[in-house]
């Protein structure tokens, strides 16, 4: 089972996320953040072993992008994928996406059909770049 975060602000984006894990039992223990307010302590220096790190991009009061830079700086999450769920998936905003550094990128709204084959492919070393 993989320890997932998600840090997400929208109520309708954290709800099907959790149809989701609940559609694949056994496949990933979530946490949810519903704003980025001290991301730093809650995620990075908790002491959690995540897996895998999904974060909204137009998240406050830090957006996806400072999150990126903070996990960045700690060694513990070298390996770990961070992966942007967002809405803003136009070219050159993947391309910027990319260039920060993200591991993935999966637009939303969460394709369920798809999304837990796509963490997994994801978890194993695949980089994705679903957009629709």
């Amino acid at each position: 089972m993989y320890t997932v975060l998600y840090v997400e602000d929208d109520a309708y984006s954290r709800e099907v996320l959790l149809m989701s894990s609940q559609m694949a039992p056994g496949f990933m223990d979530v946490t949810i953040y519903p704003d980025s307010e001290n991301f730093e302590q809650k995620a990075l220096l908790s002491g959690t072993a995540w897996d895998m790190i999904l974060l909204d991009i137009h998240v406050r009061p830090i957006t996806g992008f400072e999150m990126l830079k903070l996990i960045r700086q700690y060694p513990q999450f070298d390996n770990i994928p961070v992966v942007a769920l967002t809405a803003s998936v136009m070219n050159e905003e993947v391309q910027t996406l990319k260039e920060a550094g993200f591991d993935s990128i999966l637009s939303k709204p969460i394709d369920l059909d798809n999304f837990t084959d796509m963490l997994a492919r994801i978890m194993h070393g695949e980089k994705i770049w679903y957009v629709w």
